[in-house]
């Protein structure tokens, strides 16, 4: 609050302009770092957007190929596992004589068969050897790195045809597989569970961990499963990928998974923004508070010169005449006859009422600002009341050339209202009307009161100038004058209306102007139904 108050004070000094200038730099830079923050928040959320669609994208994709390669090893296990390997072996032995020795060439023929008859592989494994009797001794050296290099390249020949024969194999399972495994429906190709098991494996490895629902359904858009905790929500944003891509169209499946909590994933990598973004708001909302402070700070000081003006004015008036007419009491060369004696005294008792009701006005304001007034409330006639107040007032109407014309419609008028307080406000809403009449027109005023089962009301219309609408939601703000350009005709501080709104709401009662340039004004006072409070 401190803080506050040299600001106020500080502002007071300030020329009107450079406070705008201050409060719009100051706005347009609280405006740009909110903006800055917000745009920063949402590159973040956007960025984060697509690293989680390329983390979904890719998990799919790993599972998609995951669900092919276990079919693809299924179907080699049960191919294996059913095939019945036959191995013929054929011998045969060839003999040749030579010079200096005799070569004999052992020959194995292997084949692989299937329970089909399907011939996997067949390969042939030759051997060479010598009789040792026939070997020269100078020739022995040579003969057995001639076996050596025989028997390499007959090892190399063997795993050649074990390859052969182990591509042949496969190349028939995997040839089995394209003709007989797209044969069979979806559902029956795709174990569900396992490929739940592999979305959500492959998820984690990619970083995301959040709860997810997912379908499989043909291409032609037929469902042939949904997870068992399936929920719409979140759906609206969802991921496919397409299963068995490499098989037929019609053969292929496409699953389909979406997260109910992606939008809370996602925010959550900017949630460290967010006490940022409140404190700036907390900053520009003290700013702005501040600026309105300031603003009317400034603005009651303007109307307080104002007041301190007019009341000088209107101070200056009634002492200038209890000082002539003291001075003429005081004149030994005048002659004072009782007449003269009987007018002096009552204009000083008249200036002097008029000083005592100028002082009480501020008083009271002062009283209703600290809220240290004291009320003595009694029970009173409200019909009565503004019978009596209109009386007193029918003589000045009356000098204008106009007339109080009062309409009595409530049957329970009673109210508990401080007698003075209440009866000063209405003073001061008769003493308006006659103060804005027309120039040199007849002012009528119109008092009406009536009930409903809930509330009394009462209100004092007027012919007078009547108030401009944009005008009329501030008459009630304390030293608020209405404009009226250089015309000082009508003296005041700007308080009667202020102190009017302060009685009736002290009371529980509401009060509202209607007005119309130049056709009058009209007050409506709402209070409620005192005699049921009274009982209780």
């Amino acid at each position: 609050m401190l803080f506050f108050k040299k600001c106020t004070t500080f502002a007071v000094v300030m020329k009107k302009s450079t406070i705008w200038t201050i409060a719009i730099v100051m706005g347009f830079s609280f405006l740009g770092l909110l903006f800055l923050q917000f745009s920063y928040i949402e590159e973040m959320a956007k960025m984060k957007k697509e690293q989680f669609d390329e983390s979904v994208n890719r998990s799919l994709y790993q599972a998609s190929r995951n669900l092919e390669m276990n079919e693809t090893l299924r179907y080699l296990e049960k191919d294996v596992n059913e095939t019945e390997r036959h191995a013929f072996r054929q011998d045969s032995i060839m003999a040749r004589s030579g010079k200096l020795n005799d070569v004999i060439q052992h020959s194995t023929q292997y084949s692989a068969i299937g329970k089909d008859g399907t011939v996997y592989s067949s390969f042939e494994l030759k051997t060479i050897t010598t009789k040792p009797s026939t070997i020269p001794k100078a020739m022995i050296l040579r003969s057995d790195k001639n076996s050596i290099a025989e028997a390499s390249k007959s090892l190399q020949e063997i795993v050649r045809n074990r390859y052969v024969y182990q591509k042949a194999l496969l190349d028939e399972v995997v040839y089995n597989i394209l003709y007989t495994a797209s044969d069979k429906p979806l559902k029956e190709r795709v174990n569900f569970k396992l490929l739940d098991q592999d979305i959500r494996a492959e998820l984690l490895n990619n970083g995301i961990n959040i709860p997810y629902h997912f379908t499989v359904s043909t291409t032609d858009g037929r469902e042939v499963y949904r997870c068992p905790d399936y929920s719409d929500e979140g759906e609206d944003y969802q991921y496919e990928q397409v299963l068995f891509r490499n098989d037929p169209s019609s053969k292929m499946g496409v699953v389909r998974i979406h997260f109910p909590d992606m939008n809370a994933y996602i925010m959550s990598s900017v949630r460290f923004m967010i006490p940022a973004i409140v404190f700036t708001i907390v900053l520009l909302i003290t700013f702005l508070f501040t600026i309105v402070i300031i603003f009317r700070q400034k603005r009651y000081t303007e109307i307080k010169n104002d007041f301190i003006n007019n009341m000088t004015h209107e101070l200056k008036t009634p002492i200038s005449s209890i000082s002539l007419a003291a001075q003429m009491l005081n004149d030994e060369s005048l002659t004072k006859s009782p007449q003269m004696m009987k007018h002096l005294g009552g204009v000083i008792n008249d200036e002097s009422k008029r000083l005592r009701f100028l002082v009480e006005k501020v008083l009271q304001m002062s009283m209703f600002d600290r809220k240290k007034a004291i009320y003595n409330r009694k029970e009173l006639d409200l019909n009565e009341l503004l019978e009596s107040i209109a009386g007193t007032f029918s003589l000045r109407v009356e000098h204008t050339g106009g007339e109080i014309f009062m309409e009595v419609e409530a049957v329970e008028s009673a109210i508990y209202v401080d007698e003075v307080h209440f009866q000063n406000a209405i003073t001061n809403l008769l003493d308006n009307a006659v103060k804005y009449r027309k120039p040199e027109q007849p002012l009528n005023v119109y008092i009406k009161t009536w009930n409903d089962d809930q509330r009394l009301y009462f209100s004092i219309r007027d012919t007078g100038l009547g108030i401009k609408k944009e005008n009329v939601k501030k008459i009630f703000d304390k030293f608020y004058r209405v404009h009226t350009g250089n015309v000082h005709d009508v003296k005041g501080f700007g308080l009667g209306l202020a102190y009017v709104k302060r009685v009736i709401d002290l009371h529980e009662g509401t009060i509202k102007c209607e007005s119309e340039l130049g056709k009058g004004t009209t007050f409506i006072v709402s209070l409620p139904v005192i005699k049921e409070k009274l009982k209780s």
